[in-house]
């Protein structure tokens, strides 16, 4: 490849070709049939396959945002645990509270006092982290302060991405995120500090989030048209999978290490497959600083792409002269605009309705997403692996839901995402009056998933819809400042999700009611958003690639 890449250049040297090659004006040439498109095409093997590595990487990101439900289940007292009093006394002088959280110790003379038990023993096979860190009486706390360093790297994960590539290639930041993330897991398997933990999972997050940003940079450039919003709008699809994967990988593991090691030797695969990861060609093209080097780049990667499609025919002898010249239109584009020409524009009052809605939209959907993926503890440890498997395969079948309007109800596809979720949030905070009946304990559990799921796959449907087509919503110089600004004020509101779900403390009807109002919220504020008329799908999907925005993982 490395020859035909040289004989490439040779041939494209203005001093060996008498053929000028005549420049179209910017303005004049349609962003998607430049050189690059017209090698590449709009899908094909190539693309095909590099889709398949770089949607890996939503696999481990699943794994490490879900495996914490796993790592720290809940145990029970008396069967699993007891309270350790000796370091309180003789075991005559102190009585064990029923949750063995609490103990009164009898002093005598001097009267009675209330200890919180610190030592525990232990009875159980699987060594969990809450047994770990002795915070049994505190496993609700620990799921969600964990879990806050989580959704708190991946809030600082794409912000730095996002900053990054404008120094950075897609490609290195992918491949840097792959070995941080390679290393990390493997280091939280290995500690025992508490606040190493929180550290470890802060950083892991960030890694999934420089795979997931700078891998839709990449399929967002190489591919066009319909095969590219169908792209993005199954992004999604590998989070699912990596949740139906997820009980696999935990169920049988004798502790929270054992699981750490199962996810860290999985991430060897996409290590393995580095070398055939694509880079982005507009990105090389614009943003290397040698020309030559740039030109170089690009045709090393066109190249690979014509050979694997079976379209070398349309590699021209202009090609490098082609590129130099695409080159300096790409460096000629005006700026992107500032995050208040979001706010002024020419139809000021209906636009700005518009962002307030996507906003909060996203914010309500992120904030649930995570929050009914950790509420599944409240059915129990026993049927953690069916409810894993049941919220994944509802993500996935939401996915596939947003995909179908997006293609066959293009002007009303907001409103009927909106109108699912606006349903299935109804019907889920039904489960508010349900849990005062009176019922057999395998219906309620059937129930309770089920109203779980349902909101879960209208989030996981209008979710994907918002990322896919964001762009839509505004001219294509704001694309990717409005798409910075959403998905960063929803990942500001995530942070919250881990908490809500201690509500499920008083009762794990109030956490899913709290969660279904949300998604009634959301579908609202989606029903909201219009297509605008003069922006068909053809136009919109034309613009897809400019958005660089941070996705969730």
């Amino acid at each position: 490849m490395g020859h035909l890449t040289h004989m490439i250049l040779a041939r494209g040297d203005p001093e060996a070709s008498a053929t000028p090659y005549k420049m179209v004006p910017v303005e004049k040439r349609d962003s998607n049939s430049d050189v690059i498109n017209q090698i590449l095409g709009d899908f094909g093997p190539w693309q095909l396959r590099s889709l398949f590595i770089l949607f890996l990487c939503k696999i481990p990101a699943a794994w490490f945002m879900a495996c914490i439900v796993f790592t720290a289940p809940d145990l029970y007292p008396m069967e699993e645990y007891t309270c350790d009093t000796s370091s309180l006394g003789p075991a005559s002088n102190c009585s064990v509270s029923l949750d063995h959280c609490y103990v009164m110790v009898d002093y005598g003379d001097s009267g009675y006092a209330m200890r919180q038990c610190r030592k525990f023993l232990y009875t159980t096979g699987f060594h969990s982290l809450t047994m770990e860190f002795d915070l049994v009486c505190l496993c609700d706390f620990f799921v969600a302060w964990s879990q806050y360093w989580h959704l708190f790297g991946l809030l600082i994960g794409g912000v730095a991405a996002t900053k990054l590539m404008r120094v950075l290639s897609p490609r290195q930041i992918y491949g840097t995120g792959i070995w941080c993330l390679l290393m990390c897991s493997l280091l939280m398997g290995l500690v025992k500090d508490f606040s190493l933990h929180c550290g470890l999972r802060c950083l892991a997050a960030v890694s999934c989030c420089f795979m997931i940003t700078s891998g839709q940079a990449i399929f967002s450039d190489i591919t066009a048209g319909k095969h590219q919003l169908g792209a993005l709008l199954l992004y999604d699809c590998f989070w699912a999978l990596g949740l139906i994967l997820l009980p696999g990988l935990a169920v049988g593991a004798p502790s929270w290490q054992h699981i750490y090691l199962g996810v860290t030797l999985s991430l060897l695969v996409i290590v393995f497959l580095l070398p055939w990861t694509p880079d982005s060609p507009r990105w090389l093209l614009q943003h290397t600083k040698d020309s030559q080097l740039a030109v170089e780049k690009t045709v090393s990667v066109l190249l690979e792409a014509a050979r694997t499609n079976g379209s070398f025919h349309k590699v021209s002898k202009e090609l490098p002269r082609q590129l130099g010249q695409l080159r300096e239109e790409l460096q000629e584009q005006q700026p992107s605009a500032q995050w208040m020409d979001l706010w002024l524009g020419q139809n000021r009052r209906k636009s700005g309705f518009q962002l307030v809605a996507v906003h909060l939209a996203l914010a309500t959907f992120m904030v649930v997403h995570t929050g009914l993926l950790l509420h599944v503890r409240s059915f129990g440890r026993e049927h953690l692996v069916s409810n894993t498997l049941a919220m994944g395969v509802a993500e996935m079948l939401g996915c596939c839901f947003a995909l179908y309007l997006t293609f066959n109800w293009n002007r009303s596809k907001w409103q009927w995402a909106g109108g699912f979720a606006m349903v299935v949030g109804c019907i889920g905070s039904i489960c508010w009056f349900l849990a005062e009946e009176a019922m057999p304990e395998v219906y309620g559990l059937t129930m309770g998933l089920l109203m779980a799921s349902l909101p879960q796959a209208a989030v996981s449907c209008a979710q994907s819809m918002i990322f896919a087509c964001l762009g839509e919503l505004v001219p294509p110089e704001q694309r990717s400042c409005l798409a910075f600004s959403v998905v960063t004020w929803a990942r500001v509101w995530q942070l919250s999700a881990s908490f809500l779900t201690l509500l499920r403390q008083v009762s794990p009807a109030l956490s899913l009611t709290a969660f279904c109002l949300l998604v009634i919220l959301g579908g609202l504020c989606t029903s909201c958003l219009r297509t605008p008329p003069s922006n068909p799908e053809a136009g919109q999907v034309a613009g897809l690639r400019k958005q660089h925005f941070i996705t969730k993982t």
